[in-house]
């Protein structure tokens, strides 16, 4: 008697949505099965990885992830340009870092002016990713969504607290927006629900649910999300079924093991080596809790989650 392997039955779809415009735009979503079990079902979009610009030069960034954009990283434009044309980025995520009310606290209407530069200047899909404070960021995203309406963005995080005035901009205008919760699985729906109502299209909603890096609690992070895939998929919670973003480079290359140096202590051995490898293992452990698409920075790093992509689709 042949032996038969179980599978597990879904009755549930995660939404396929398309995220930019033109001939460069990319779909994410689609899957029919858990993450990679494409003995089960399909995933007819594999994830995409976002490489990550910020609107003024980053002070606290490791040597290591500073160094290949050398001679860019005070002109947004030109560090978004660099991303696609010498590491081939699909997407570009702009962190708005100036806007930060703790920090820089650049203007709504100028910060919007560099997204509408950095958007103007490229072909791929831009996210554009505020800096989680409530006041500044409905500002913020409010007056990129109207001066770039003709450019499809995709606007985070969109939080509960600021979700109506953001939802409606993004509404207006026909962007994306993402969904931002904190490590929640509840309250992530909640939020979904929340936007529906407003009148977000179920085809322009992603869902952040907030990640960290290996050694940060990204096991935590990792739960949520099979819980939500589990719901999305085998539950038929159509509240869930939506494509997921994680934001994980700024969460890596924060943490004290990626920025402190070999001098500083040289039992933690090479900081360039520590630092890439921290990122691509963090991404390769949200690809298998289900991220569609990845927010990240260093481009070997970036090549490595590509060839583990690569490796789990192989036929």
């Amino acid at each position: 008697m042949a032996f038969e392997i179980p599978k597990t039955a879904y009755s549930g779809k995660i939404k396929e949505i398309t995220l930019g415009k033109g001939d460069k735009a990319v779909k994410v979503g689609g899957e029919t099965a858990y993450p990679f079990y494409l003995f089960e079902g399909e995933m007819p979009n594999l994830p995409k990885i976002a490489m990550e610009v910020y609107d003024c030069p980053p002070e606290e960034w490791a040597a290591a992830a500073l160094e290949p954009f050398a001679g860019v990283t005070d002109d947004p434009v030109a560090w978004a340009q660099k991303c696609i044309k010498d590491y081939g980025a699909e997407m570009i995520c702009l962190q708005l870092l100036s806007t930060d009310p703790n920090g820089l606290d650049r203007p709504a209407a100028e910060a919007a002016q560099v997204v509408k530069k950095v958007a103007d200047a490229i072909d791929v899909p831009l996210i554009v990713w505020g800096t989680a404070n409530h006041d500044k960021d409905t500002e913020v995203l409010r007056a990129a969504a109207e001066l770039c309406q003709d450019k499809r963005l995709i606007l985070g995080p969109v939080e509960e607290a600021d979700h109506k005035k953001i939802g409606a901009a993004a509404i207006g205008y026909k962007h994306t927006v993402v969904a931002s919760s904190p490590i929640d699985i509840n309250l992530a729906k909640q939020l979904n629900i929340l936007l529906g109502n407003l009148g977000v299209p179920d085809d322009r909603l992603a869902m952040d649910p907030t990640v960290s890096s290996i050694g940060y609690g990204i096991e935590y992070c990792y739960s949520v999300m099979e819980r939500m895939r589990m719901a999305a998929l085998t539950q038929q919670d159509t509240k869930l079924q939506f494509p997921i973003i994680c934001n994980i480079a700024k969460e890596t290359w924060k943490t004290k093991e990626a920025k402190i140096s070999e001098k500083d202590d040289p039992k933690m051995g090479n900081a360039r080596k520590r630092g890439i490898l921290l990122e691509a293992m963090s991404a390769t452990v949200l690809l298998l809790a289900g991220a569609d698409v990845l927010i990240m920075r260093h481009p070997e790093a970036i090549k490595l989650a590509r060839e583990m992509i690569a490796d789990l689709t192989a036929k």
